[in-house]
């Protein structure tokens, strides 16, 4: 690992501790391009927000995006203070991250009250039920907005 993914990582724990003493949650993330450049940072605003998806990697991702004026981030890489959870990963995915780096396993976080274990579990095995039971309900005009999404000649495509 380069000594510049570390600082990088020394970055995110930064901030992760700075979160804590703003009353946040102790993650910070870290959004840069291959030189070391910060294109953006987050931290976990949770409970501040009261917001269950203002993790501090999704924070990051958001502000990068502002910052880029694109929903995508080729060329740039997320820095974590802790393994992201499952929900951090897609967003990092959709966000076409090239690759993902954190300091601290999700075991440790888990010790210390944060444990999306049985979030991976449901991802993993591709049943959430019984912790959030997901059902179809097929009706008549579902599917009509793709059909118009692919006749739309200025789509943007993800």
């Amino acid at each position: 690992m380069a000594d510049r993914d570390r600082a990088l990582l020394h970055r995110a724990v930064a901030l992760a501790r700075h979160s804590v003493d703003a009353g946040g949650g102790p993650f910070g993330a870290v959004i840069a391009d291959v030189h070391g450049t910060i294109v953006a940072e987050g931290n976990n605003v949770v409970t501040v927000e009261q917001d269950p998806t203002a993790h501090a990697e999704i924070e990051a991702i958001r502000r990068a995006c502002r910052t880029r004026g694109s929903h995508r981030l080729d060329g740039l890489v997320l820095f974590s203070s802790c393994e992201p959870c499952p929900m951090c990963l897609a967003a990092a995915w959709w966000a076409r991250l090239d690759g993902v780096r954190f300091a601290s396993p999700r075991t440790a976080a888990a010790a210390a009250g944060f444990d999306d274990g049985r979030l991976w579990q449901a991802v993993s095995s591709g049943n959430t039920a019984p912790e959030l039971p997901v059902h179809q309900i097929p009706v008549a005009d579902a599917g009509t907005e793709f059909r118009q999404w692919l006749e739309r000649m200025d789509r943007i495509p993800y």
